[in-house]
């Protein structure tokens, strides 16, 4: 590939976006070997969970614009419907835990990629901006569905039309992400977590994620039905029967993920 890096250790994939000098901003093709990736990685038994990161100083400046701005190049429909909507759709739907190690900035689509991954762990350095407005247009990957529900409507509403920069610690005291750490140890924090994961049982994880997913549609009545269905699905794997027995015996459990 191009401009994606994959690796796989300890059950743990890497996805690394590898234009640094473009601050990992988006082109056609990387868009697509994005989607190949995730595609691969939802489909290998071996793998547990993902980690989505940023070579260089940039976890992803969104779209590269001198393609968007090209008269040959895809349009912004399909930049839109063909780059990035298939890739927030892979990262909600795939049954496993995706992780974005934020490394540093996360601008445009590429922080509404991050917010869509499942948790959200930033260097102390990085930084996130809703930039679209700066340029006359509108949040897109996700970002007007996921933004609102994570810090609220007042103030996504602001971060999106101010385009204000949010710091890594400002964006964890909103509610935006999940955790920051400094950035001599971020590598080494954030790969903790993503191991952490891979050794819990996983399948709950998957079903904890599709409830999850379906909750922002669901009345109560519909949830509280689902919640009933997922777990009985959960109470017949291998991994509950595991645990449990892990449990009673005091001994560190080994789930398979089924």
């Amino acid at each position: 590939m191009t401009y994606i890096d994959t690796s796989i250790s300890d059950h743990v994939a890497t996805i690394t976006f590898k234009r640094a000098d473009k601050l990992n901003s988006f082109v056609r093709e990387m868009a697509f070997e994005l989607q190949d990736a995730l595609d691969q990685l939802a489909a290998n038994e071996a793998v547990k969970c993902i980690v989505l990161t940023g070579a260089g100083r940039a976890f992803c400046a969104g779209q590269d614009l001198q393609e968007a701005t090209d008269p040959n190049g895809p349009s912004l429909s399909k930049i839109v419907s063909e780059h990035y909507n298939p890739v927030i759709l892979r990262i909600r739907n795939i049954p496993k835990p995706i992780i974005a190690a934020v490394n540093g900035t996360a601008a445009g689509a590429g922080a509404n990629i991050a917010l869509a991954c499942d948790i959200v762990l930033a260097a102390e350095s990085a930084s996130f901006i809703q930039a679209f407005s700066k340029i006359g247009l509108i949040p897109d990957s996700g970002g007007t569905y996921t933004l609102p529900r994570l810090v609220g409507l007042q103030r996504a509403s602001a971060l999106m039309m101010l385009g204000e920069k949010v710091s890594a610690v400002k964006a964890k005291e909103m509610g935006m992400i999940y955790e920051v750490y400094k950035d001599e140890v971020f590598t080494e924090e954030s790969r903790k977590v993503a191991l952490y994961l891979a050794k819990m049982p996983t399948y709950g994880l998957a079903l904890t994620k599709q409830a999850l997913n379906q909750s922002f549609s669901n009345n109560m009545e519909q949830q509280l039905a689902l919640e009933d269905e997922l777990q009985t699905l959960a109470g017949n794997s291998e991994d509950y029967r595991e645990g449990t027995s892990a449990f009673l015996e005091k001994r560190t459990p080994n789930f398979k993920g089924r």
